[in-house]
């Protein structure tokens, strides 16, 4: 199974979405691949919380900034969408993000992410 193929909402094997069912995460690029048609579908910018969008801490986790402030990311993890410290990784560069989730605690909690493509530069 490739990342974002159809995934089940009963899915059980680590092959498929790991938002839709409990336990560890599974492999890297497995997020959910349909957001939930009754829900708002935002567009966000998403990064490293510490590299990029000034959260604390000392480590590198994904991040998103909704209306102008900043949360780290619960269900999915900064290695899952490539290297973070690429050229174009989450430590180097704010990148734009589908998400739907709501934030809990002061933390946002995914229930759907997609990172949009890289849009290429303007007059190039």
């Amino acid at each position: 199974m490739k990342p974002y193929e159809i995934c089940p909402a009963s899915a059980v094997t680590e092959l498929y979405c790991h938002l839709h069912r409990a336990g560890p995460v599974g492999p890297a690029g497995y997020e959910c691949c349909y957001p939930d048609k009754a829900k708002e579908v935002r567009v966000v910018e998403a990064s490293c919380g510490q590299c990029r969008l000034g959260l604390p801490g000392k480590s590198c986790d994904l991040a998103v900034r909704l209306d102008g402030k900043a949360y780290f990311v619960d269900g999915t993890t900064i290695d899952s969408h490539g290297d973070a410290h690429a050229k174009d990784g989450f430590c180097q560069a704010i990148r734009k993000a589908e998400v739907q989730g709501e934030v809990v605690d002061n933390r946002f909690k995914a229930t759907y992410f997609k990172l949009l493509p890289d849009q290429p530069a303007q007059g190039k």
